[in-house]
């Protein structure tokens, strides 16, 4: 008994004085995001610790099962930093813990923070004390306040009894979550079990290329934009192991070649539609891929002239659409065979996309067959609802998605892979499709979206399917599309519904959208983006963001779009406008709408939406 009062007492230290150690900043409140925190990388040892803290108690909870923590900002700017979480799975943590990693990192001082534990800790039933272990590994990227942050961790986790960290190394944020999933399955989960097992699925799906599909030299050239981060890094090390891929890597990451995600990376592609920096008129009709900074995001394009540097893009939406076109060929192989082996592979497919898809993308789904369903943006939401199939497939259009197969599925296709190759079947085209079902479920990475093991699988499939980049374009025509961002005061004024497709309140807001947009809508999203800072008549005030997307079907010219897009935003502030203020709507149509567009978003609609939702 006393020495249990003296673990306990020890344990209220330790919490107290790291507390100490890492007090809040005056005026700061940490936000739990789609992942984990983010802020100025200056201010994140607060939220880092305790984010330690709280990993350390999950590994509690779960009976010493291995979670992970990544330091980094993904695609954001260097100064940036932040926290994510990884569950023994290898996913996103449990969204019910999020509301106490929010009230953790916001303790207002040490004794909030160690009152608000152990009333955790009690409700939890976690076995605090020191009689039980937890393992915590850490990863962190190439951001200058990495190593500063790591240490901030580090001492988090060990301000909890019995607990262990275990430095990684800096890594990508996939990697990380690769390592969490690996070990807890008792599979061997350092970074060279990590690049050896993408390097060998690699060689055998091009093993398992038919013998009259080899493309040409050409096709086999790939410039990767690294962001000039980890993944550039990383991609350096094992490019020379990938054979019949040759890859060039701008943007790797070395000193003096340029700045993380600076003018480069997949978020400044996707979003610019414009060469990143380092590339020039020597690569036009080569085919390139974008990484973001730590690696979990992934696009395609390629430069069609010299004249500019506007590139055609492929974005997360054809990447998904051309996973799905080849694991869906692959099972109607095995289960219509047509051969004399009776076996088949029952297999339920889906697809998973939030309301950012491209209209074009869904048709293009649902008209193969496949079943498409809708979640509300980010990925934790996006992941669950694929664990609900036996095969399923989610990427967003920036990039960052997976394919996750389950247990069961894996199970039946050993099984049947296993059958075939002790028959006279193991040269036949249901063997093959079989082999490279199981090759793909090595490469992708199954915890989390993965920049490199996309690319490898994006790489084999097109050789596979013997597909140039324009192949691949053409797949289908992207529907015109144009995002904007609206400044509101409180953006809870606004709901949605239905995976954020429709906007329940204010109810009149909808009626405007669907006698507006009509037909012509194919999708339209408002979402939730966080805070800024803005001014407004010289008086500072924190207001909201919303995104907001509409994409059409006008044909055949993107402008149009930007018409009706423009006049949907006026309409929404005329109609929501007091009476007496009307009379302004001429002025701002003769003078605002062409000249002055983003006055008229500072300016007016901000205010409007203020009166209407305020």
């Amino acid at each position: 008994m006393a020495a249990d009062q003296e673990q306990e007492q020890e344990q209220r230290r330790r919490l107290l004085d790291v507390a100490s150690r890492f007090p809040l900043p005056t005026g700061c409140r940490f936000s739990y995001g789609t992942a984990g925190f983010r802020a100025d990388g200056a201010t994140m040892a607060p939220a880092v610790c305790r984010a330690g803290i709280l990993a350390a108690l999950r590994s509690l909870k779960l009976a010493g099962a291995a979670v992970g923590i990544v330091i980094t900002a993904s695609h954001n700017p260097i100064g940036d930093n932040g926290v994510k979480i990884a569950d023994p799975d290898g996913g996103m943590m449990d969204q019910q813990w999020e509301p106490f990693a929010a009230a953790l990192a916001n303790a207002p001082d040490p004794d909030a923070l160690l009152q608000l534990v152990l009333q955790f800790v009690k409700d939890e039933g976690i076995p605090l004390g020191g009689h039980h272990t937890a393992q915590v590994l850490l990863g962190r990227d190439t951001r200058p306040t990495g190593e500063y942050l790591l240490d901030a961790a580090l001492q988090g986790i060990n301000a909890i009894l019995g607990a262990q960290a275990i430095d990684m190394g800096i890594l990508t944020t996939p990697q990380l979550h690769w390592m969490v999933r690996s070990k807890n399955k008792g599979i061997k989960a350092s970074e060279s079990d990590y690049f050896t097992q993408l390097i060998n699925s690699f060689r055998r799906m091009l093993e398992l290329l038919p013998k009259d599909k080899g493309g040409d030299e050409l096709a086999k050239k790939l410039i990767v934009d690294g962001a000039n981060g980890i993944g550039g890094v990383k991609l350096e090390q094992i490019k020379a192991e990938l054979s019949g891929l040759d890859i060039i890597v701008r943007n790797s990451g070395k000193e003096g070649e340029g700045i993380l995600n600076h003018l480069c990376g997949a978020d400044f592609v996707q979003k610019e539609r414009v060469t990143p920096h380092g590339f020039g008129p020597e690569d036009v009709g080569v085919r390139c891929a974008s990484l973001d900074g730590d690696a979990d995001r992934l696009i395609y394009f390629q430069m069609s002239s010299s004249s500019d540097n506007k590139v055609d893009l492929v974005d997360g939406d054809k990447i998904l659409s051309l996973f799905a076109l080849f694991i869906r060929e692959q099972l109607d192989v095995i289960n219509n065979n047509g051969s004399q082996v009776d076996k088949s592979l029952p297999a339920r497919l889906g697809i998973v996309q939030t309301a950012y898809a491209n209209g074009a993308s869904t048709q293009f789904l649902k008209g193969l067959g496949l079943e498409v369903v809708f979640t509300p943006t980010g990925v934790k939401y996006l992941h669950k609802k694929a664990l609900e199939y036996d095969i399923g497939i989610y990427f967003e259009a920036n990039g960052h998605g997976t394919v996750v197969f389950s247990e069961d599925f894996i199970s039946q296709l050993e099984s049947l892979s296993n059958d075939l190759s002790s028959q006279a079947a193991n040269c036949s085209a249901q063997y093959h499709a079989a082999m490279r079902l199981m090759a793909a479920t090595q490469l992708i990475n199954q915890a989390v979206g993965d920049a490199l093991s996309g690319l490898l699988l994006v790489e084999a499939i097109l050789q596979y399917k013997r597909w140039s980049f324009q192949n691949w374009c053409e797949l289908y025509s992207d529907l015109p599309s144009r995002q904007l961002k609206v400044k509101v005061v409180d953006r809870s004024s606004i709901v949605t519904t239905d995976a954020e497709t429709k906007v329940s309140q204010p109810s009149s807001l909808q009626e405007l959208i669907d006698k507006e947009t009509g037909k012509n809508q194919i999708n339209y999203i408002m979402q939730r983006n966080g805070s800024v800072l803005h001014s407004l008549k010289y008086n500072t005030r924190r207001v909201s963001v919303f995104d907001i997307q509409i994409v059409m079907s006008l044909q055949p010219t993107i402008p149009k779009g930007d018409a009706l897009c423009v006049h949907l935003v006026q309409k929404m502030w005329y109609e929501c406008m007091p009476r007496h203020l009307r009379r302004w709507k001429p002025i701002v149509l003769r003078n605002l709408w062409h000249t002055m567009w983003n006055a008229f978003l500072d300016n007016h609609l901000q205010p409007c939406l203020r009166f209407c939702l305020g």
